[in-house]
């Protein structure tokens, strides 16, 4: 069986997971703000330990690739780059939005009856999002988009969309009359999901390029000079 460690800081959540298999080993997860570099490392090594399994017998190392917050995701990225580098083993990435997706998909009856929309807070009232069926495959790809009413009213008109994640709560109050939009609460990113969905792509070999994979950000990070370096 092929140990896989899966890695997921895209948003506050700071998580990791072992899997042995399809089996879930063990997972370790902490919801603080701008903690992921002083813990990532820690976490990782703590959560092998504590499942009896060394660092050289993991096979692949999984990611959440984004989109999400530029410093989380270049974190995680890095931290995961560097397992695979120093231990020989592939990267495999799996969409965060996907993956929030595919949280709701696996714990509802009869997903196949809904659409499934994925909202990261992309601050103001900007969100990251794309629409998926129940087999995640896209109906709207991924990308950052300004909520307004008007928003989503052509899939919305054809069949229910179930919205979830850290942005869905900016929407709610302008689909309220809209029976066809539903939401679930408290859906936040987790490894435990990066780890699953990653499994098939290790089968598939589906693989990234350890020298040169970046994160999805989705948008340009825009970097400002201080007040004393634009005085010069």
């Amino acid at each position: 069986m092929s140990v896989l460690l899966a890695l997921e800081t895209s948003s506050i959540v700071c998580s990791v997971a072992l899997f042995n298999g399809a089996q879930l080993v063990g997972m370790s997860e902490l919801r603080i703000e701008k903690s992921h570099s002083s813990h990532i490392t820690v976490m990782i090594s703590q959560l092998l330990e504590n499942c009896g399994i060394h660092l050289k017998q993991l096979n692949a190392v999984a990611i959440s690739g984004g989109p999400g917050s530029y410093t989380g995701l270049r974190i995680g990225s890095s931290t995961a780059k560097g397992l695979c580098y120093s231990l020989n083993i592939p990267l495999l990435e799996v969409s965060t939005l996907y993956s929030l997706a595919a949280q709701v998909i696996a714990n509802i009856p009869n997903p196949e009856q809904y659409l499934f929309c994925p909202m990261l807070d992309a601050r103001r009232m900007e969100v990251y999002t794309c629409i998926v069926d129940h087999n995640l495959h896209e109906i709207l790809p991924v990308a950052p988009l300004v909520l307004e009413e008007a928003a989503f009213q052509e899939q919305l008109s054809r069949k229910k969309i179930i919205f979830l994640g850290s942005g869905a709560e900016k929407f709610k109050s302008l689909v309220a009359e809209n029976s066809n939009a539903l939401f679930v609460d408290g859906v936040l990113p987790s490894a435990r999901m990066i780890g699953d969905l990653a499994l098939q792509k290790y089968e598939e070999k589906v693989f990234e390029d350890v020298a040169y994979y970046e994160p999805f950000y989705l948008k340009d990070v825009y970097i400002t000079s201080s007040a004393s370096n634009t005085s010069k």
